[in-house]
């Protein structure tokens, strides 16, 4: 049976006492859901921009995709998860350059979007991945 391991690092934002950044078994790498926060500080970035929220979450969950060892190629599916409907076309845009640019293979990450409320008022945001290492 292969290991669990939890997945750490700075260059993302410390997870809550209840969860990790993101968890490693053999092959299959779970990152936990990310908002824009800065890694450095802690803080939620561009209150009301959901594209530069939107490019900063992608951030955070690239580099614990890395820190696991693995790419964001790697990435085989993303789940986005919005508080406003008419964000969506905004977030859409955003999304699309970030993934593309990271994504030399231009077989581009499974998606799902869902409209929800979210943990903090000023996230717009939230995205959470799954990757698959070789």
């Amino acid at each position: 049976m292969t290991e669990k391991i939890a997945v750490r690092t700075s260059d993302a934002p410390a997870p809550a006492h209840t969860f990790s950044q993101g968890v490693r078994k053999g092959p299959f790498i779970q990152v936990s859901g990310q908002g824009p926060v800065d890694p450095a500080t802690g803080e939620y970035l561009h209150p009301g921009d959901v594209a530069a929220q939107t490019t900063r979450t992608l951030e955070n969950v690239k580099a614990i995709v890395e820190a696991a060892g693995a790419s964001f190629e790697d990435v085989v599916m993303l789940r986005v998860y919005l508080t406003k409907r008419e964000d969506f076309p905004i977030m859409n845009e955003a999304y699309g350059k970030f993934v593309e640019a990271y994504t030399a293979s231009g077989v581009l990450p499974s998606r799902t979007t869902v409209f929800t409320g979210l943990p903090r008022e000023e996230m717009l945001v939230e995205i959470d991945a799954l990757a698959i290492a070789d």
